[in-house]
């Protein structure tokens, strides 16, 4: 086979990363459309089928970090290629399971394969491209971070519709396997070999713990709190997340202080730029993934539409934020004051669906048409914030901006999704109309957006 050429390399390691983080973000929404046919097929409670759907994305969130520090310490190649084979044998498991049991435990190995996966992806992007290089590669990831929990609820509906051989919801976990098992052997070969000088330092496990004690005393409650009525022990965990985090926070420390390697860098969590940057990215995100939550309700529950429709209203979405991938690196002008346009643009474009919906829009191609505003908006400040953010420090850092940054992501989707869905449900459960509620939680998502704009700002001044 004859050499390839540096830009076909580096094409081909990027499609290999982002084929592996399109495959994590659709497991992370795939499920939820499937819940209602797993529970009826496997005579499973409401409870049951919820840990199946959270399960993952609680084992997800928890092992970030560490899936992210192991990448620097044995090569985020062999770290890939190792949560990739997880991920698709936890699928397989997934598939085939024959009772509910059997299943939750796949989905947190899967869950915990796509922790390990995930991290080296960003890493990846931050050692091999540069400059606008790196911001058309982050333009592409952001694709796959968006499109892959659009094409979760798409692809969840078409393949549970299709009910293929009369497998009914199987089809969205086996569809992996063949998939991964490619990518697995396409990666040996696209990824460069690992380079990790001297030998690896011994993983923080006190670290680990505290850390996954604490985003799971988050995570947890956010995802299962609000649709059980917020009881005592939700409100109990996310008060220990405080002390468990001083914990996490001290014991940091104190391996610095021993000259031990700590999970986290110092220097990631001590730059001005980096918090600025997270704290931007967690505003627009996290209204990103409620939308996609609450969005759902209104339509399937509110309007009566199918999962499926649910699942199409946001192509629209998802096609004017991959238009912002390309686009960017091509502005000859500075793109500095980008994170600060995008937020912006984000914002006008939840307005513009509020306003649509006080005038007394309900459905249809000019709502979805005002969806991709935001679409648009949200793609220019992903894009730009993680460029910001990943090159505000060396390489060196990368594992630890990834980890860091991923975390972010997930937690304040989950944030974003518990507060909007409760006061969507609380709102529609009194006098309020399924569009009204909408729009009271829309107003809320362009005061935050507004915030990510002020945050961003402080980012690029």
């Amino acid at each position: 086979m004859p050499l390839l050429t540096r830009t076909s390399r580096r094409s081909a390691l990027l499609a290999v990363l982002l084929t592996g983080q399109f495959m994590a973000n659709v497991d992370t929404a795939v499920a939820n459309i499937a819940a209602p046919s797993i529970g009826l097929d496997l005579g499973a409670s409401e409870g049951q089928v919820a840990l199946v759907v959270s399960g993952y994305v609680v084992a997800f969130a928890v092992l970030l970090i560490t899936g992210a520090r192991l990448g620097s310490s044995f090569g985020y190649k062999r770290v890939f290629v190792l949560g990739l084979s997880v991920f698709t044998a936890a699928s397989l498991v997934c598939g085939v399971a024959p009772e509910i049991y059997s299943l939750t435990v796949a989905r947190f190995v899967q869950g915990a394969g796509a922790a390990l996966m995930v991290p080296q992806v960003l890493s990846g992007i931050q050692l091999h491209f540069a400059g606008r290089d790196r911001l058309r590669a982050l333009g592409y990831f952001s694709i796959a971070l968006s499109g892959g929990a659009v094409a979760g609820q798409v692809l969840g509906g078409l393949l549970i519709a299709a009910n293929l051989f009369g497998t009914s919801w199987r089809p969205i976990f086996l569809i992996n396997v063949p998939i991964g098992v490619v990518l697995l052997l396409v990666a040996r070969r696209a990824l460069p070999a690992d380079e990790v000088h001297g030998e690896p330092q011994p993983l923080d496990l006190r670290g680990v713990l505290t850390l996954s004690a604490t985003v799971l005393l988050v995570i947890v409650p956010l995802l299962l709190g609000s649709e059980r009525g917020w009881p005592a022990w939700s409100w109990i965990c996310l008060a220990l997340s405080a002390p468990m985090l001083a914990l996490f926070e001290h014991g940091e420390r104190r391996a610095v202080a021993r000259g031990d390697r700590p999970l986290i860098a110092r220097p990631v969590l001590r730059n001005a730029s980096v918090r600025a940057g997270l704290l931007a990215h967690a505003f627009t995100t996290g209204t990103y993934f409620a939308l996609l939550f609450v969005l759902a309700l209104y339509l399937q529950q509110g309007l009566g539409k199918s999962p499926a429709y649910a699942g199409f209203a946001m192509v629209a979405w998802v096609a004017a934020f991959g238009v912002a991938g390309p686009v960017l690196p091509r502005l000859r002008r500075s793109y500095k004051g980008m994170p600060v346009i995008g937020c912006l643009l984000l914002a006008t474009g939840y307005l513009a669906v509020l306003i649509y919906l006080m005038l007394g829009g309900l459905s249809g191609p000019l709502l979805f048409g005002l969806l991709a505003i935001g679409g648009l908006g949200l793609g220019i400040s992903a894009n730009t914030l993680i460029g910001a953010v990943t090159s505000s420090m060396p390489t060196q850092y990368a594992s630890d901006l990834s980890g860091v940054v991923a975390t972010n992501a997930q937690l304040s989707g989950a944030l974003g999704v518990a507060v909007s869905g409760s006061v969507y449900a609380w709102l529609t459960s009194g006098h309020t109309s399924p569009a009204d509620a909408l729009s009271v939680v829309l107003g809320g998502f362009v005061v935050l957006a507004v915030l990510g704009a002020a945050s961003a700002h402080r980012l690029v001044r």
